[in-house]
């Protein structure tokens, strides 16, 4: 029979799981807990975790949640839980990994499935959220400034001729 504790790891694991909007696994060892401590910090300021857990125990999480794990958890293993932007913190973890060789990207969990590390490192490269939000709304915003300084313009340039004949008409 399995553990209090173990059994409330895997309770909280599966609600983690069923709620959030991907994951990134990452291999940690060798890394020291200044650095994972580090890593947590960035990705806490995102809304992100990131959790070291047994692998039997994620496994039960995931097909609890109803995710099938295959081939992905063995070794030493970390979670990036994604709870809001999937990009930043998967731009994080490879920033922190260009800096600290031991942190390897294993793959990754979007859209109910499993990824390689290679897709997780392509969503990196993408901007965030908020940078391609600006973006779109200034490409729309510049339409709409240009529609209305074409309308403008007659009008611009009827002021401009009325102004140079009374300027003519004055002198």
């Amino acid at each position: 029979m399995p553990n209090v504790k173990n059994q409330e790891v895997v309770k909280s694991l599966t609600e983690k799981f069923k709620t959030m909007k991907g994951m990134v696994l990452t291999e940690y060892h060798g890394l020291t807990v200044g650095e994972i401590s580090e890593l947590r910090s960035k990705l806490r300021s995102l809304g992100s975790e990131y959790v070291v857990v047994k692998n039997t125990l994620s496994g039960i999480a995931l097909k609890e949640a109803g995710i099938e794990a295959g081939a992905n958890f063995s070794g030493p293993t970390a979670l990036v839980i994604e709870n809001g932007d999937v990009v930043s913190p998967a731009k994080v973890v490879f920033d922190f990994a260009k800096t600290h060789a031991k942190l390897k990207v294993r793959a990754g969990f979007l859209d109910g499935k499993f990824v390689d590390a290679a897709v997780v490192e392509q969503l990196s490269a993408l901007p965030s959220r908020e940078v391609l939000l600006t973006k779109m709304l200034g490409s729309m915003n510049a339409t709409i400034t240009g529609f209305v300084n074409v309308l403008a313009a007659n009008i611009r340039g009827f002021i401009t001729v009325l102004d140079v004949i009374s300027k003519k008409q004055a002198a």
